[in-house]
């Protein structure tokens, strides 16, 4: 009888715990031609003051040209400007994971075939066991393919020895993969990528300012012949595309994509301590599908607000952080003409105040 009660005691304590852990359970909203506002900070469970100091931070210590705070559904927070288009940089290998969800499950794209069985290869040539990479390697970054990429921004200068890894064996952060990824892409779906992201995510998201003749493939194509395919959104429309991951691919009650390759893609394929180059691992980042995955020691604290959350990121200060815990989504930019960048530090500092600005 005792040994019952105990049970029933410790199982109270747990379900007490997990509901002062989860967040709020409040509607979420979904912005129509424009985004709503909340009335207020409080209304939306944030507290004002420490708002102000989220934005006094940002003025003293980042060069943002934009960013949106998301809560529910509603922003929040606001700095700078919303409408300018500007490029992503590697936060577009993020969107392409979103796309490749739709057309995974429409059964056009097998993430099993191999670079052999699509006939791919390269300008210096592909080795044999590079040729065994499946499609499934190059999203995950773990092709073990070290051929050169049309375009500079990763981590190639630290790949090993050519031929060296078996594919799927070793996580390196590569251009080569995620524009090869492209090029299967537009192969197999038969859609060339920005048409694909007018269809399938700007249009049935009602971005509010997309362009589609800033879109255009770059590199050097006597590299490589997969050309980087970078992005240009504005800060309030990259909020619509992290509000539908917070939301698992649905808007507004239309699943645009398979709720589950939003866990899939946005879940722990490559976990902190297996990042490479080891200087990775002292970090708190793992990979998931083009996502980077928070892991390690934060997502380990009770309560944490970074377990779950995941981000796509860009050089200069371009990012879409997505934090369920909160139901918060970032939307961050700094545009290349601006005087100077944003680094990751103070990004990480900034969402720290931000997540301290919430009301108990």
């Amino acid at each position: 009888m005792k040994k019952t009660v105990l049970n029933l005691v410790f199982v109270l304590s747990l379900v007490v715990l997990v509901s002062s852990c989860a967040p709020e359970n409040r509607e979420m909203t979904f912005p129509g031609d424009e985004w709503e506002r909340w009335e207020s900070a409080e209304a939306a469970g944030y507290c004002p003051d420490a708002l102000e100091d989220v934005t006094a931070y940002i003025d003293d210590n980042m060069h943002t040209s934009g960013m949106m705070v998301v809560t529910n559904g509603r922003v929040v927070m606001e700095y700078g400007d919303m409408e300018v288009l500007s490029y992503l940089a590697s936060v577009r290998k993020s969107i392409l994971a979103m796309l490749y969800g739709i057309y995974v499950d429409e059964g056009a794209i097998d993430l099993d075939l191999t670079l052999e069985d699509l006939d791919i290869d390269d300008r210096e040539g592909l080795k044999d066991i590079e040729r065994q990479a499946k499609v499934r390697h190059l999203i995950e970054a773990r092709s073990g393919v070290y051929h050169p990429a049309s375009n500079a921004g990763d981590d190639l200068s630290d790949a090993p020895e050519r031929g060296s890894q078996e594919p799927g064996s070793y996580y390196l952060y590569s251009n080569w993969d995620f524009n090869a990824a492209g090029g299967v892409f537009e192969m197999l779906t038969g859609k060339d990528i920005y048409d694909a992201l007018e269809e399938d995510l700007v249009k049935p998201l009602n971005m509010q300012d997309f362009e589609r003749e800033m879109h255009e493939k770059s590199g050097n194509l006597e590299r490589s012949r997969f050309p980087a395919y970078h992005m240009h959104l504005s800060t309030r429309d990259m909020a619509r595309i992290g509000h539908l991951m917070l939301n698992d691919g649905n808007w507004n009650g239309e699943q645009i994509i398979p709720e589950y390759w939003v866990e899939e893609s946005t879940s722990l394929i490559t976990p902190l301590e297996e990042m490479n180059p080891e200087r990775r691992r002292e970090g708190y980042l793992g990979y998931g599908y083009m996502w980077w995955i928070y892991d390690g020691e934060r997502v380990e604290e009770e309560c944490s607000p970074w377990q779950g959350a995941y981000t796509g990121r860009g050089a200069l200060g371009q990012w879409i952080t997505v934090v369920p815990k909160l139901d918060m989504v970032i939307a961050h930019k700094t545009t290349r003409d601006e005087d100077g960048t944003t680094d990751w530090p103070e990004y990480d500092e900034m969402l720290h105040k931000l997540f301290d600005a919430k009301l108990n």
